[in-house]
């Protein structure tokens, strides 16, 4: 006789690539909840570290799907400021319509990833060296460019009242509009790689990319759709960070790099691939987000945020690690048939 209720077993449990990082969320919210105060939980609490997980959880759930498909984007920290400048430049500086200056980010941003998944699957090169490549391109293109074009590397927006509505809003004056948009794009990618024959083909890429091209799988087109979805995802951070903040400037985006990455892993995603899930994903993210808001709320130096970030890194590594091996070890006990 089987377990009659599979999915609730334990090996199940363990299997789910999120166990790790919502145990991981969960310690790390009651720790600053009672080093924090009342003030961590309150709104603005929450409000300050919600709006550091919506801009960067819309780019870490495609770095997410890169990564379980073995693919790696680190491009994107050029494509925030250059998305932002695009916009900022297009509908600021030449005073086109704002739907023009999100088109064209957009448009950019979906450029730099068709050239990134060009690149990987006609080159064979490591991505993370091809995706290094074009973030220094990008970076100083878009510098100079800028320079060029508007004499400075700073560029004021004012958005209209409806472009301000959908994308630089704060409802209830701290809550950004973005983090809508991240829960959209979440639930849309859950769907896609949880309910789909597109995630069988992005996790069967991930686990064995030869494998799965003999299996009939469009491996290349994949890959390149992944990228371009990357891209897309950096720019519309950045043309909405322009919009909310009416500027864009060419030295922000950087810090999205590693930023992600890391809200990716501690999420429970495997840096060899094959392995991960969005709600992992999402759910980094906010262990991320709560750790870098969550230590001004206390009374230690802000300097050990860092510090903190990268202990919490191993310690998610080390988590999922053991999580994978217990369910791999775990075998449910079988019931004797009744006579």
């Amino acid at each position: 006789m089987t377990d009659p209720n599979p999915r609730m077993s334990l090996g199940a449990l363990l299997r789910r690539p999120e166990t790790g990082s919502f145990l991981g969320l969960a310690a790390v919210f009651v720790f600053f909840w009672i080093f924090g105060g009342s003030n961590f939980a309150s709104p603005n609490g929450a409000a300050s570290w919600l709006n550091v997980a919506a801009s960067l959880g819309i780019i870490a759930i495609p770095i997410g799907l890169l990564m379980i498909a073995g693919e790696l984007d680190i491009s994107i920290g050029s494509m925030v400021p250059a998305g932002s400048m695009t916009c900022a430049i297009i509908s600021g500086h030449f005073g086109l319509p704002i739907v023009v200056g999100i088109g064209a980010a957009l448009a950019l941003g979906a450029m730099v990833g068709l050239i990134n998944g060009l690149l990987v699957v006609k080159t064979a090169v490591p991505s993370f060296i091809v995706t290094l490549g074009t973030l220094f391109a990008v970076a100083g293109l878009l510098l100079g460019l800028a320079v060029i074009i508007t004499g400075t590397t700073s560029v004021k927006l004012q958005a209209g009242p409806e472009a301000k509505l959908l994308l630089g809003h704060f409802i209830g004056g701290v809550f950004q509009v973005t983090i809508f948009w991240w829960i959209a794009a979440a639930a849309f990618w859950a769907f896609v790689l949880h309910y789909s024959k597109y995630g069988n083909w992005i996790l069967a890429m991930g686990g064995d990319k030869v494998s799965a091209r003999n299996a009939g799988i469009p491996t290349d087109r994949v890959t390149i759709i992944l990228f371009m979805c990357s891209g897309m995802s950096a720019a519309f951070v950045g043309l909405s960070q322009a919009i909310l903040y009416n500027s864009a400037q060419v030295s922000a985006g950087q810090s999205y790099i590693f930023n992600a990455i890391i809200s990716v892993v501690v999420g429970g995603v495997l840096l060899t691939g094959g392995y991960g899930s969005i709600f992992g994903i999402v759910l980094g993210t906010l262990t991320f987000a709560i750790v870098n808001q969550g230590i001004y709320y206390t009374g230690f130096d802000a300097n050990w945020a860092s510090l903190i970030i990268g202990i919490l890194l191993l310690v998610a590594v080390l988590m999922n690690n053991t999580f994978r091996k217990m369910a791999l070890s775990y075998a449910p006990k079988k019931k004797g048939a009744k006579a």
